[in-house]
């Protein structure tokens, strides 16, 4: 089955992809089907191990679309980024460490070819040993008194970052991080004008220690419980990844999860979770899931231990790794589970709550529309308008090779969703993909055939150099009318599909960032299990994405590094992030054309077309008030994102913030990412609002203008 990749990177220069994993990890975060045992920190590698590593090698040197060798090169890569993901603020190995590792960096291809994987486990054990010194470095550096009066600097960009070649310059690196870490938290709970008359409250102070000192012992924790199977992941990802940026192993349970994402269910209690400082916390309860109707587990509740059935003995879970707890609290439909609670309005009250598991359908993960009346027509009525948001590309892919007729499918939701809108009557369908990071290929196909009669929608081109066209398969449009596509730079693979077909088709309108992420590369999931034994009975062994194609428009431009380019711009601080874009990624595939097929041309959007609606929108914009305060975020964005230091001074930490919060701004994109209860569109939003206000005036040219539109 191939998909094109869903994953896009975090927006956060100062912690690169933490902030969008983390959403990740609560949003599946609801827990696994068996209660595995718990992983102690990895010894050796496995028979297994060497059986995967020779498996993934076999398939990423015969089938990746580079046909580039495991060689010298792919080795410097892989060890590259085997570190960077280890220690990316070079915090914790010496340099002395990197030396010595670095004697082996053009052996890993040799040993990768034979299975060998001990260098990783090399790797790793020296890690967690600096891990320990470290946070005892960090730990004692916490109680210590910190002048926060003084002028001096933090380096917050990696890239400036070097590792320490001293005990004496780690000290102070960590001195320098600790005291970082205790000024964030005291600037949340200051003002600027009490601490410049009063200095820093001793409470807050004494808080902030508590919580910092739990993080790192916490941290410490977590990296002794990694298992062999997410070592395993790191090392492969790190070797694949000098490939290019999308291909990776998956450790089984990583391939789990990532089924779930894509047939929208699982057997648990309806909960997502996440880590925060050594808690697990409940970041969501899902709306109809099991936790839902017992009524009593809210958003915010910390939960420190976890039983099987109604007798088992409750498992401390506190410093424990959250995808460990996931595995403990997730189960088969109709056991039950016992849940050690802190309620977040009254935690010094503890409370057991005993929940049935059930069926979960993730419902907010999936296609939802709504109608919105906007604007006026010129009788006076307001227009209809459909949104339909939809969150990712997702299919049941157990359920489609199975050949089940009701898998789960997003063109078959959307169908549903426009047949409605038919039945409404409305002017115009809006598609809502901003921080639609893609998914399955063929949806994304499928669904693009729902608004145009027939034709290609998208070419793909493998390692022959060949191209093959994907076809809208049925003839026929369940929606003929106005189109508008809202996009963002989050907006990646499948999504650009969608948005670059209806773009070259002249179909309807895309609205959003200048441009979408820009992932044009598709990949094909390696079931190793299968691939090695069968379906019967087969181990699980986890799975290797890998690009295989790129994939291009009707026209022949890809959109790999480029994205798609939106017909109307509005301002938003996504479209000026770092570190986003594909063309930020390391590795990534280059940008080229083919040849364009042949294809309708529906006149429904032109050139003048868009000109004229960004004129009316810039116009809109130029008068508003909160767009006038957006512009002054961005620039002042744009100002702080290029500092490759951060100030120790607790007056001018706070002065900056007031001005604008960089981190505040990266977090509360993550939010948006992973909120499973937010409106299908939120008209409180100045943005929407604007977005919609296009919709209306492109109604309007596309009547003077007499373009015959039907429904």
């Amino acid at each position: 089955m191939k998909y094109a990749a869903s994953d896009t990177p975090s927006p956060s220069r100062q912690s690169p992809r933490i902030a969008l994993l983390a959403c990740v990890a609560a949003l599946f975060g609801a827990a696994l089907f068996s209660t595995a045992p718990l992983a102690a920190r990895p010894t050796e590698p496995s028979a297994s191990d060497r059986q995967i590593a020779m498996t993934v090698r076999y398939f990423m040197e015969r089938q990746h679309l580079s046909r580039h060798p495991i060689d010298d090169e792919i080795s410097q890569r892989g060890l590259d980024a085997f570190l960077k993901t280890l220690d990316p603020w070079k915090l914790y190995f010496y340099q002395s460490d990197v030396d010595e590792f670095m004697t082996q960096r053009n052996q890993l291809d040799d040993l990768f070819r034979r299975g060998d994987i001990r260098f990783a486990y090399t790797v790793f054990s020296r890690f967690l040993a600096r891990v320990d010194e470290r946070v005892a470095t960090a730990t004692e550096w916490v109680d210590r008194p910190h002048d926060f009066t003084v002028d001096e600097e933090m380096i917050r960009d990696r890239d400036e970052a070097h590792y320490p070649k001293s005990p004496e310059e780690a000290d102070d690196r960590w001195r320098k991080r600790v005291k970082f870490d205790l000024l964030t938290q005291i600037a949340d709970k200051s003002e600027i004008d009490e601490v410049r008359e009063n200095g820093i409250d001793p409470e807050v102070l004494t808080e902030a220690r508590d919580k910092i000192r739990k993080r790192y012992n916490s941290l410490r924790k977590r990296w002794d419980q990694t298992s062999d199977d997410e070592l395993m992941e790191l090392y492969l990802t790190s070797i694949t990844s000098g490939f290019d940026p999308h291909s990776s192993y998956m450790s089984p349970s990583t391939l789990e999860n990532f089924n779930i994402q894509m047939r929208l269910e699982l057997d648990g209690i309806g909960a997502s979770l996440r880590g925060v400082d050594g808690y697990t916390e409940v970041a969501d309860v899902i709306a109809g899931g099991a936790a839902d109707e017992h009524g009593k587990l809210k958003k915010g509740d910390q939960i420190i231990g976890v039983g099987q059935g109604t007798g088992g003995e409750l498992t401390d879970i506190v410093d424990m790794k959250l995808n460990d707890v996931v595995k403990l609290i997730r189960g088969k439909r109709g056991t039950t589970v016992r849940l050690e609670v802190k309620p977040v309005d009254n935690p010094k009250e503890i409370k057991v709550y005993t929940i049935t598991r059930d069926r979960i359908e993730l419902k907010n993960q999936e296609a939802r529309s709504t109608v919105i009346e906007w604007g006026a027509k010129p009788s006076g009525q307001p227009y209809k308008l459909g949104v339909i948001h939809l969150p990712s590309f997702y299919m049941d892919m157990d359920g489609a090779r199975a050949g089940l007729p009701d898998f789960r499918s997003t063109t078959r939701d959307v169908r549903r969703l426009l047949e409605g809108f038919n039945r409404d009557g409305v002017d115009a369908v809006v598609i809502d993909l901003r921080f639609n990071g893609g998914g399955s290929l063929t949806e994304s196909v499928n669904m693009t055939g729902l608004f145009i009669d027939r034709g290609p929608v998208v070419q793909v081109k493998g390692t022959d150099g060949r191209t093959q066209p994907y076809d809208d398969p049925e003839p026929g449009m369940v929606w003929s009318g106005p189109l508008a596509v809202l996009t963002n730079k989050f907006s990646a693979s499948a999504s650009e599909i969608f948005a670059g077909a209806i773009q070259d088709y002249g179909r309807g309108i895309v609205i959003g960032d200048e441009s979408t992420h820009g992932k044009g590369t598709v990949q094909q999931l390696y079931d190793l299990g299968d691939r090695l034994f069968g379906l019967a009975n087969r181990p699980s062994m986890g799975a290797l994405k890998m690009t295989i194609q790129q994939f291009y428009r009707p026209g022949g431009d890809s959109t790999q590094n480029r994205g798609v380019l939106a017909d109307v711009t509005v301002p938003s601080i996504t479209d000026h992030l770092d570190g986003i874009a594909e063309s930020d990624m390391d590795f990534a595939m280059a940008f080229d054309r083919v040849r364009p097929l042949r294809h309708d041309r529906f006149a429904m959007m032109t050139p003048e077309l868009g000109a004229e609606l960004q004129r009316m929108s810039m116009e809109r914009i130029a008068a508003s008030e909160d767009f006038a305060e957006d512009t002054t975020r961005i620039r002042r964005y744009e100002e702080q994102k290029d500092d490759k230091t951060v100030t120790l001074n607790l007056i001018e930490y706070l002065t900056e913030r007031e001005e604008l919060d960089v981190d505040k701004e990266q977090e509360e994109i993550g939010e948006k990412l992973s909120d499973t209860d937010k409106p299908v569109y939120d008209m409180d939003e100045h943005y929407n609002q604007e977005a919609l206000s296009i919709v209306v005036d492109y109604l309007k040219l596309l009547k003077e203008n007499k373009v015959a539109v039907a429904r």
